[in-house]
């Protein structure tokens, strides 16, 4: 329920940061101002006994948050990838959010497989090791099925995970609504919608029934691409809480002392780590949603290997037509038709100075216009980000929300791999070819044939309808208004999506 009780259950969020010293580190992080942190100080200090112990060993910021619960977790894995804005030392203890979090008993484990699959562990696996890896949601045993010999990772979810993502969620919930009624000009950042939208992500992410699913499907729609491969799932042997699925070898994206030891090329890996999300995004519509290392290795060949599908992102086919436009728009540089496509969409306010926003759009794209990772001050393009959505009265699009999200952690990905990496150059040769592909004259041809296609299906319908509705609309004074095209409903989704895949900002951070 989501009551004043939770205001209890936010009060310990933050006396846990007070308590575990993790607030002083958050502030110095984010280089809060001298007058936020004595504020932060006189309202933490008399409630810190009421925050949460958690692990003494573990470093300030992850004891808080591993303490706090797994939607806590989830945005700390986030921030992991994400060296340049929290820092590299902050960034490298964040890291153990991704997959090595304390496991719970193999005991209870083994019992949650057989409950699910309904048969004794040793009918199912000859082999079922201690877990390899534990995240937020479920850990992962290294196994060898009974029947075949063949090597799997059986993922098992955390026990009562369920009960304490809702009450996470329900907390984040009452905390959404206090601070759009506080703080009205907080609206346009849609905070309860956003909370919402986690939800849904969150809470189907714990069927692995639907991950398997989705490891299907992604597995098929990238069956052709070089330099990638997919475990597979078994799904005869995965249920609601447990998913089987092919062992993947390799080392951890993570370990780049490791990949650098094996001989592996980092920037070519890194390029290519970009080049497949946007590709998946703009090609197929259909995302891996949640790169971080934890979920990405390299094979012994150099190729990436992408697992752990519980979040995934879909956009529709306009809306990756106008991405891709606005992406190649900042590519050539053309901010006068980034920021016109937005006028004519109607999501940057009519009373707004369309001059004005082109040039908030140049002072985004030139600084980083060839320019590697390494030269382009995050934190102060974040903040200036921040000016631009908030000068011109833009709103989040909580649709596009895991679009931005998984585009700040890949960029973070591939800047750990290589901290010169130059983002434009990276992404221009997959844009071009969607471009060429889908926006050009054959593209134009398809989809007349499309819409041919549709009206023929629905001929024989309408001398009906045109008989039954010109009388009303030849009575009736009409207001022409004039269609948006669908796929320009991006507003901020787009304008800092596009710079955010360039970019690598931490805008869009479940907070869009």
């Amino acid at each position: 329920m989501r009551g004043p009780h939770n205001i209890w259950r936010l009060v310990r969020t933050g006396a846990t940061f007070e308590r575990t010293g993790a607030m002083k580190v958050a502030l110095d992080a984010a280089e809060a101002p001298a007058r936020l942190r004595v504020a932060a100080r006189i309202l933490g200090w008399p409630f810190a006994w009421l925050g949460y112990k958690g692990d003494p060993s573990l470093p300030p910021v992850t004891r808080a948050i591993t303490a706090l619960g797994p939607a806590y977790i989830k945005f700390g894995q986030i921030l992991s990838t994400r060296p340049d804005v929290v820092g590299p030392e902050l960034a490298d203890q964040l890291a153990m959010l991704q997959d090595r979090l304390p496991p719970f008993p193999q005991d209870q484990a083994r019992r949650m497989v057989e409950a699910d699959l309904g048969r004794p562990i040793e009918a199912l696996f000859s082999e079922f090791a201690e877990p390899v890896a534990a995240a937020s949601i479920a850990q992962v045993h290294r196994g060898r099925r009974a029947d075949t010999g063949r090597e799997v990772a059986v993922k098992v979810l955390r026990p009562g995970i369920e009960g304490a993502f809702r009450r996470d969620i329900d907390a984040f919930h009452f905390a959404a609504g206090m601070i759009e009624r506080l703080s009205p000009a907080t609206r346009r950042l849609r905070p309860r919608d956003v909370v919402a939208h986690f939800e849904s992500v969150v809470m189907g992410e714990l069927d692995l029934r639907l991950e398997a699913a989705s490891a299907s499907e992604f597995a098929e729609n990238t069956a052709g691409d070089a330099g990638m491969q997919v475990p597979k799932p078994h799904w005869h042997l995965s249920a609601r809480r447990v998913l089987t699925s092919d062992w993947a070898e390799g080392l951890p994206m993570g370990d780049v002392e490791g990949l650098r030891a094996a001989g592996h090329d980092l920037p070519t890996i890194a390029a290519r780590v970009l080049q497949l999300f946007l590709q998946h995004a703009l090609r197929d519509g259909y995302f891996h949603a949640d790169m971080h290392q934890g979920n990405l290795k390299v094979a012994a060949n150099g190729d990436v290997i992408i697992y752990d599908f519980g979040i995934m992102g879909e956009i529709d086919e306009y809306t990756r037509r106008v991405y891709a436009e606005i992406l190649m728009g900042f590519i050539r540089r053309d901010y006068e038709r980034v920021a016109r496509v937005h006028f004519e969409a109607g999501y940057v306010p009519r009373d707004r100075d369309i001059k004005e926003f082109s040039r908030a759009l140049r002072a985004v794209g030139e600084p980083i216009f060839g320019a590697d990772a390494s030269q382009i001050s995050m934190a102060n393009l974040l903040a200036y980000l921040f000016e631009v959505t908030e000068r011109f009265g833009m709103a989040t699009r909580t649709e596009l929300i895991l679009l931005q999200r998984t585009m700040v952690v890949v960029e973070g990905v591939a800047r750990s791999l290589d901290p010169q990496i130059n983002i434009w150059q990276v992404a221009r040769p997959v844009v071009e070819s969607y471009i060429r592909d889908n926006l050009g004259p054959k593209a134009a041809a398809r989809d007349l044939g499309r819409a041919v296609q549709v009206l023929g299906r629905f001929a024989p319908l309408l001398p009906e309808f045109l008989e039954r509705r010109m009388p009303e609309l030849l009575r009736e004074p009409q207001i022409v208004a004039v269609p948006v095209r669908r796929g320009r409903g991006m507003a901020l989704g787009v304008v800092l999506g596009a710079v955010l895949a360039l970019s690598g900002v931490a805008l869009g951070l479940w907070l869009g």
